[in-house]
């Protein structure tokens, strides 16, 4: 992590924020993550995002993403979306004028898609 996402971080975290630096992190990852999967580079919205997250997370913690995501202050969506728009008023991530945090709310539940939707294969 660079000095600059540091202080920014616990510039953020020391105000009002209520997830944990792991949280912000994984995000940061999984918007790499995201866009990795694309033909090209493009800005990518609310739900794209969502979905690399979910991605990712299940590659990562597999059946135990909610209890990782519950540990780092994450109990929904919306606050991925709460994380992003921290990091644009931040200036590391940019927004266009389409963005809305309400891009955020309720995609999917977090025991539903990393628990009862999770595919365990035997080999």
């Amino acid at each position: 992590m660079t000095k600059d996402l540091r202080t920014t971080l616990e510039a953020i975290r020391g105000g009002e924020s209520h997830y944990r630096e792991e949280a912000y992190l994984f995000l940061l990852e999984a918007l790499d993550f995201t866009l990795s999967g694309l033909e090209r580079p493009r800005h990518v919205d609310g739900r794209e995002l969502l979905d690399g997250i979910r991605r990712l997370a299940i590659q990562r913690f597999g059946p135990t993403s909610r209890m990782v995501f519950e540990h780092w202050g994450l109990r929904s969506t919306e606050d991925f979306g709460r994380i992003v728009f921290e990091l644009v008023d931040h200036g590391v991530l940019s927004k266009t004028a389409a963005d809305s945090i309400d891009d955020f709310a309720g995609v999917y539940d977090f025991k539903t898609v990393f628990e009862e939707r999770y595919c365990w294969t035997s080999e």
